[in-house]
């Protein structure tokens, strides 16, 4: 019913407000999506040059850094501190490296010349080793050198000693021999450490000699140092013993990785130095060289008797350099990123993509690296740009419900003035035809008397008793109209008294059992006992019981009975008339006692009426303070009940 009532015709005007409230609204959205998309380009931009004020200020900072690890340089150990252990700092000499920590590389680019013992004076067991296979007397050669005064001499004694022993079959006494040479920590064999030699010697035979718990002990000892920088080895040294000591001990070290890149890193330096010297062409101050996957950056300082380099990895760049400007990327929700001349990353394991990022390139900032300061966060989607991004959409979400309410409550009273005016027009034809017949009537009646047409006593009275229905009916009408006219205009004035209810009904179903009559329906009456008076309009009520027997008698057509009665419901008096007739859907149901409703039998034009009867009872049951209530099924009839409160006694 609802439906039928806002989409009936003139549909077009309801498709034209429909299309006046959507051009505003999406135009409405569409200034509303642009101005937020403008307010986030703003956002980005401010982002932008606080990016850029940023990275303005982290750059001075690194500088600021650099030159303070520079000014400590000259002392080489307080050159860094000690928490990261991926740097070195390097004192080139001619012909000589210092390095500092003195452990910190596991092999150097050269080494100091040491304590080499001579080969003269094992020239005589030497002869009786090689040349006359005669290891005992060999033995005794070179077991008279280890009370040498020469710790070189006495050294070399013991390493051939326990050689002879070994081919002599005596292993216990090479490996004692061997214990004594690792104890000459200053003497060298051809660049090799003589503790080295003796220890890794003693490792070889406990292999052949099967004593894994011994050699489990050594090896890992002297892998610990071997890996611990304990002596001063070259290369090539370091890599020879590295390999076979791996071999025995199933071990890593940890960090090894990025001390062999340092390692490389200060071999390929002393490299660059030599060629330096050798060209005359001069260091820069500041460089970069990618070493396996790290990338260290490198310092020189130079002066005419001191040349330092400062060799730092990525650990110490983060410790000593990037964590004094952390405060600052905090605040200001950054990352850094330090890129080389070659495009690697100093301080990230991979490279960092940025939306956004702002570059301090190397040769503008005299840094050993190009500095990209970025965010990987939304640029544009900062807390204020969201907050003010909630509050515009807050605000255009209400524009939006308000024009949308207003558009609807619009609209909604455009279609209930369009229903109403509907409503009126079929209320005036509904009033028209129910004047036009007792109209007709009356005229014909009129007419024919007029004319003389009539004649015999009898035959005038059946006209005048006609001439007095039709006059009767339309007075009923007339009346019912202006007292429903001022039922609405709230003029009406109800004349209450104390009235018995089975009398009042009885009245009415005696006077309108002869218009029931005429339709060929018939009233059943049915009264309950002990009934209370009620205290209402005699007259007010009676309109009411006979508009709802009206419209029973109306509304079931070929079911001739009508039942009326009279009961208690709880404290309340009930009046129930009850019909046959088709029932009354779910849907009419809830408009049925407005004014100028009808329903679907009513509007097919199959039932004459006002569209006021329902409507006028229901007004003056509520003026008595009742209430209407309705029953029906479609198919099967309707009661309707007229409750009242009893007068107490």
């Amino acid at each position: 019913m609802l439906k039928d009532r806002w989409l009936s015709p003139p549909r077009h005007l309801l498709v034209f407000l429909f299309f006046l409230t959507l051009v505003p609204a999406v135009g409405l959205i569409w200034l509303g999506w642009h101005l937020l998309q403008q307010d986030q380009a703003l956002e980005v931009q401010r982002m932008l040059d606080r990016q850029e004020l940023a990275a303005d200020r982290i750059t001075n900072l690194l500088q600021q850094e650099i030159t303070a690890t520079r000014q400590t340089m000259a002392d080489p150990a307080r050159a860094t501190e000690p928490s990261a252990n991926d740097y070195v700092v390097v004192v080139l000499h001619s012909g000589e490296v210092e390095i500092h920590p003195s452990n910190r590389l596991l092999y150097q680019p050269t080494i100091p010349a040491g304590q080499e013992p001579p080969s003269q004076p094992y020239l005589a067991g030497e002869r009786y080793e090689f040349q006359q296979k005669d290891y005992v007397r060999a033995i005794d050669a070179f077991r008279m050198l280890t009370d040498s005064s020469d710790p070189s001499i006495c050294a070399g004694a013991y390493l051939r000693l326990a050689r002879n022993y070994r081919k002599a079959g005596n292993v216990q006494l090479a490996l004692e021999a061997y214990e004594k040479l690792a104890q000459f920590s200053d003497v060298r064999f051809e660049g090799v450490p003589a503790e080295l030699a003796g220890r890794h010697s003693r490792c070889a035979i406990l292999v052949e000699l099967g004593h894994s718990e011994d050699l489990d002990s050594e090896s890992r000892s002297l892998f610990n140092d071997l890996n611990g920088g304990r002596w001063q080895l070259t290369r090539s040294v370091f890599q020879l013993h590295s390999k076979q000591v791996r071999e025995w001990v199933d071990s890593a070290v940890p960090g090894e990785e990025i001390l062999m890149a340092l390692s490389a890193t200060a071999d390929w330096l002393w490299e660059l130095w030599l060629n330096s010297q050798a060209s005359g062409a001069p260091l820069p101050k500041s460089m970069t060289h990618s070493e396996s996957s790290y990338t260290f950056t490198i310092l020189l300082e130079f002066a005419e008797d001191l040349n330092v380099v400062l060799i730092a990895g990525p650990q110490f760049v983060l410790s000593q350099w990037i964590f004094p400007v952390n405060t600052l990327l905090e605040t200001q929700e950054l990352e850094i990123y330090l890129q080389d001349s070659s495009g690697y990353s100093v301080n990230s394991a991979t490279p960092v993509e940025f939306e956004h990022k702002s570059l301090r390139l190397q040769a503008d900032t005299g840094l050993p690296w190009t500095v990209i300061v970025g965010s990987q966060r939304d640029t544009g989607n900062t807390a204020q740009f969201a907050s003010r991004r909630r509050l515009l959409l807050t605000g255009l979400a209400l524009v939006i419900i308000l024009f949308v309410a207003c558009s609807y409550l619009i609209g909604r009273a455009f279609s209930k003035e369009l229903s109403v005016a509907r409503l009126k027009s079929d209320f005036i034809s509904a009033v028209s035809h129910e004047f036009r017949t007792p109209l007709a009537t009356l005229h014909q009646l009129t007419e024919n008397l007029a004319e003389g047409r009539v004649s015999g006593k009898k035959r005038l009275q059946e006209y005048y008793k006609t001439q007095a229905r039709a006059t009767g009916r339309l007075t009923r009408l007339v009346d019912r109209l202006l007292d429903f006219g001022r039922m609405e205009a709230g003029a009406f004035r109800y004349r209450h008294e104390q009235v018995e209810l089975d009398e009042l009904v009885r009245s009415v179903v005696d006077e309108f059992e002869h218009v029931a009559s005429t339709t060929g329906h018939r009233l059943e009456l049915s009264i309950a006992p002990d009934l209370k008076p009620v205290r209402v309009d005699r007259e007010a009520l009676v309109q009411a019981i006979w508009n709802i027997l009206d419209n029973a008698i109306k509304y079931s057509p070929g079911r001739p009975l009508v039942w009326i009665e009279v009961g208690r419901e709880d404290s309340n008096a009930a009046i129930r008339v009850r019909d046959e007739g088709p029932g009354i859907s779910k849907k009419e149901r809830k408009f049925l006692f407005e004014k100028f409703m009808r329903g679907a039998a009513a509007r097919s034009g199959t039932v004459k009426g006002t569209g006021i009867g329902l409507a006028m009872a229901d007004n003056i049951v509520r003026a008595h303070k009742g209430r209407i209530l309705l029953e029906s099924t479609p198919g099967q009839g309707s009661t309707f009940t007229i409750l009242l409160r009893m007068e107490e006694t």
